[in-house]
């Protein structure tokens, strides 16, 4: 009789025996004549609270007993053979304990019997069952302890990457939370989705900031689109890819994101600012020539009024900034937003051979940046003389003006009396009135007879003032003052217009003195002086060289 009572107790050691020491032939032997499958052993390594459902270490033989088929995962031998022969007895999704197989196989770090489990049926969604219900699945608790090997096994296999324990997390919050780098860089290769946010409101990213662990985070998504991997965010405002990158200066990363055509590189985060803004404002010259070139729109402004340009010049970047951009400009033409205002940054700078360029490839020479400045308006502004002269000739107009009433001349008188700039527009605003001719009130025999008004102009650019269609209206000047001569005072000494502030008059070739009066007074006298001087010097200049 104790004979009877000893024997399947020394079979059921044997077939412990020889599962752990891989004797997959005896374990065959053992299932078939129906050895207890169903019996529990103390070989394990593991214990866990069924409360929490955290997992302790005890050492060998010193866990809660439990079957053998545990075992089989706990000591896997390497073809996997027992375990499938004993998964022919025994279901893999039986638990113990709130357990199963599964996570028997993530607690021994055990891919290979992962894999047998999951060929063999195992539930790959199936919660750890606890007393506080933290609803914890595979590939979250693969998540968390940074079973990589497994968790690969899960992706394989189709688990949910986004599902959720009871506090909303997904694994990839998990992976942020406890610094599980290679197990993120799986799952965000795998598609897991980045925008979403737990029960609190916070983010993958947000966790990892919490937990110190930001760059280390920002490293792991960054390699994962540097190996041609699609990091997926159903909100961009919670988490930006394209940003992401773009602040880790991460110029490789950033290639492979452009690829990708459903990228949009104009979106902007809460705050407004796009990626361009972001490069511009860090000095990623590299990163904000990739996204110029891929067509980001520069124009954009954040909710602040920034756009990239002005953000780049608040950090002193904005010289390297504008070369990418006129580089690009001088590449694509103008139908492009980052060649927008190419033509305004190189007037700006005093660049005279990049003006004449943009200017031959059909840049508006009139057109106004976002601040109301014309190319000209900035070249005056900084005192570039040269630059205003070959903008003038390619049609720029002096007389436009901004918001704020300022003018190309306004602007140029700012940077002191009489500069380059100034006297070049000057000229031309006198030519343009000369030319085009305006109506003014003419005093007769010097000032003798009554005065009457005529529509005064010079005669294309022949040197030839006319004030009317006969001949005798039509005078050659060889000067031009501002003010009445001796002659006329005197005529005019008893009346009461002689110093009126608009007179002026021209002296003609047969030395006859013609008196007029504009509006706008002493200024626009000085303007007609000036114009009729430069035309005359001008068509004297053209007979003599002739």
């Amino acid at each position: 009789m104790g004979s009877d009572l000893i024997r399947p107790q020394v079979a059921v050691h044997t077939l412990v025996s020889a599962c752990c020491r891989g004797f997959a032939n005896v374990v065959d032997t053992l299932v078939k004549v129906g050895v207890g499958t169903d019996m529990k052993v103390r070989l394990g390594a593991w214990s866990w609270d069924m409360d929490t459902g955290e997992e302790f270490r005890v050492g060998a033989g010193l866990a809660e007993a439990y079957s053998i088929t545990w075992c089989a995962v706990e000591y896997f031998e390497a073809s996997g053979a027992i375990l499938r022969m004993l998964l022919e007895h025994l279901s893999p999704n039986i638990p113990h304990f709130g357990r199963t197989l599964i996570h028997h196989a993530i607690l021994c770090s055990n891919a290979r019997a992962a894999e047998v489990l999951l060929n063999c049926g195992a539930d790959k969604e199936l919660p750890v069952k606890t007393t506080l219900k933290n609803d914890l699945r595979p590939v979250h608790l693969a998540a968390r302890l940074g079973t990589l090997k497994v968790l690969e096994q899960l992706v394989f296999a189709s688990c949910d990457l986004n599902s959720r324990t009871d506090s909303g997390e997904t694994a990839i919050m998990i992976c942020a939370r406890y610094r599980q780098e290679e197990c993120l860089k799986v799952l965000v290769s795998a598609g897991a989705d980045l925008g979403l946010v737990n029960s609190a409101g916070l983010s993958a990213s947000s966790i990892a900031r919490s937990a110190r662990w930001a760059l280390g985070f920002q490293q792991a998504v960054v390699d994962a689109i540097r190996d041609g991997k699609s990091a997926k965010s159903s909100n961009a405002a919670v988490f930006s890819p394209l940003k992401c990158v773009v602040q880790a200066n991460a110029v490789e990363a950033l290639k492979k994101l452009i690829e990708q055509s459903y990228i949009d590189l104009d979106e902007q985060d809460d705050d407004g600012f796009s990626a361009a803004m972001t490069a511009a404002a860090n000095g990623y010259i590299e990163a904000f020539r990739l996204l110029v070139h891929a067509g980001a729109n520069i124009k954009l402004q954040n909710r602040f009024g920034d756009t990239a340009i002005s953000l780049s010049e608040l950090n002193q970047h904005g010289e390297a900034i504008e070369k990418v951009m006129i580089e690009y400009a001088l590449k694509e033409g103008y139908n492009y937003s980052a060649s927008i205002h190419a033509l305004h940054r190189a007037a700006r700078r005093g660049d005279l051979d990049l003006v004449c360029m943009l200017a031959r490839k059909g840049y508006d020479v009139n057109a106004s940046d976002g601040d109301g400045y014309t190319p000209l308006m900035l070249a005056a502004r900084e005192g570039h003389g040269k630059v205003c002269e070959l903008l003038i000739s390619r049609g720029a107009q002096c007389d436009l003006e901004n918001e704020r009433c300022e003018t190309a001349l306004s602007l140029a008188m700012k940077n002191g009396y009489k500069n380059e700039a100034e006297h070049v527009i000057l000229d031309e605003l006198s030519r343009q009135l000369v030319l085009e001719g305006n109506r003014v009130k003419k005093h007769i025999k010097c000032g003798k007879g009554a005065p009457h008004y005529k529509l005064l102009r010079m005669v294309d650019a022949s040197g030839t003032l006319r004030w009317g269609k006969s001949s005798k209206r039509n005078v050659v000047c060889k000067g031009a003052e501002v003010g009445p001569s001796t002659k006329f005072r005197w005529n005019r000494r008893k009346k009461l217009d002689v110093e009126d502030p608009g007179m002026f008059h021209v002296i003609t070739t047969k030395n006859r003195e013609v008196h007029f009066v504009c509006e706008g007074g002493v200024e626009m006298a000085e303007l007609w002086v000036r114009g009729i001087k430069l035309i005359t010097r001008e068509a004297i200049f053209g007979k003599k060289k002739e």
